[in-house]
């Protein structure tokens, strides 16, 4: 059974930082392409960083390109995303998802297994 859990969520001043984590367990982590999206209040769900299963290639949606950071472990099985010069607009739910063996890692419906998300809210 896979198993996507987030945490480091929480509520921070504009300009200030977070890191979130995501524990994968039941997969072949090393097989995974695995990326962060966000869906704030009223929007669709949107892209925010990948790493890729093979190459090291990590790619990021444009709002975030110098500020957030991901990257990941394998042997701890976990995926992480430092988010830094937060903003307002950074607000949402941040999910960690997992896709097989993919390089389109900007697609939603590439990947297989989602986590429940956690909150990120950035005060003014």
């Amino acid at each position: 059974q896979v198993q996507l859990v987030e945490s480091g969520g929480g509520l921070v001043q504009a300009g200030g930082s977070l890191r979130l984590s995501c524990v994968a367990s039941g997969l072949t982590f090393s097989w995974y392409t695995m990326g962060w999206f966000r869906q704030a209040p009223g929007k669709e769900r949107e892209f925010v960083a990948a790493t890729v299963w093979s190459g090291g290639i990590t790619i990021y949606t444009d709002s975030v390109k110098g500020r957030f950071t991901i990257s990941r472990d394998n042997a701890k099985t976990t995926v992480y995303l430092q988010m830094n010069s937060l903003k307002p607009d950074d607000t949402a739910v941040y999910s960690c998802a997992a896709a097989i063996r993919t390089n389109r890692a900007t697609l939603s419906d590439e990947y297989d297994y989602w986590g429940q998300g956690t909150q990120v809210t950035v005060s003014p």
